[in-house]
């Protein structure tokens, strides 16, 4: 069999990505979802959280020496050029180890689920890209709901993803999805039945 093509998913927070994703893998599809590999790259016997304690110190770990990733997340957000350093740090470790996995695909295409595919460059491992598109408004809505968070902490976050208009410029197919869990498991089959038919990604 030859080697699988691979599929970028993305969306913003509380666009439907990971609802999206796990269809896709229902159906058959291998998936590597970027986020655990974020997380395998910093377990407490792995190089890359010695350097992140070495740089912020051990305020940023938990009692059982895992790193507290709230504790994290708030130094980067109040500070840019924190975030900047550790990004420098992970994303070659991440894509290393994304690569790896999507390298074990049996499936004639793989899924790369990467909430910051367009920002971290994990687009240029894909030879297509599927951003599933909703409102700012519906975002907050439902990230709100999700997480219990409050809006300010979501527009936080919505301000360190891309744009929502960076995401569709890099766009091959868009899933629109204003509606419920139904309508996105239709038009997870309705793409995945036009993805077997493509050889390399691409019509």
């Amino acid at each position: 069999m030859s080697a699988a093509w691979i599929l970028g998913l993305t969306g913003g927070i509380g666009s439907g990505k990971s609802a999206a994703a796990q269809h896709f893998i229902e159906l058959g599809v291998h998936a590597v979802d970027a986020d655990h590999a974020a997380r395998w790259v910093v377990e407490p016997d792995r190089p890359a959280l010695t350097q992140i304690v070495a740089h912020f110190g051990t305020g940023i770990l938990q009692a059982g020496g895992q790193l507290d990733r709230a504790a994290l997340r708030a130094r980067i957000f109040q500070h840019p050029e924190e975030r900047r350093w550790l990004e420098a740090l992970l994303h070659p470790l991440i894509r290393q180890e994304i690569i790896t996995n999507l390298a074990k695909a049996e499936s004639a295409y793989a899924i790369l689920v990467s909430p910051l595919l367009v920002e971290s460059g994990q687009h240029l491992l894909t030879q297509r890209v599927l951003v599933v598109d909703t409102s700012e408004q519906l975002q907050l809505q439902r990230t709100m709901q999700r997480d219990h968070a409050s809006a300010e902490q979501v527009q936080a976050i919505l301000k360190a993803q891309a744009s929502r208009e960076e995401r569709l410029r890099h766009a091959d197919d868009v899933l629109l999805n204003d509606r419920d869990i139904n309508w996105i498991q239709a038009e997870v089959e309705r793409l995945h039945r036009f993805y077997l038919t493509l050889r390399t990604g691409q019509a």
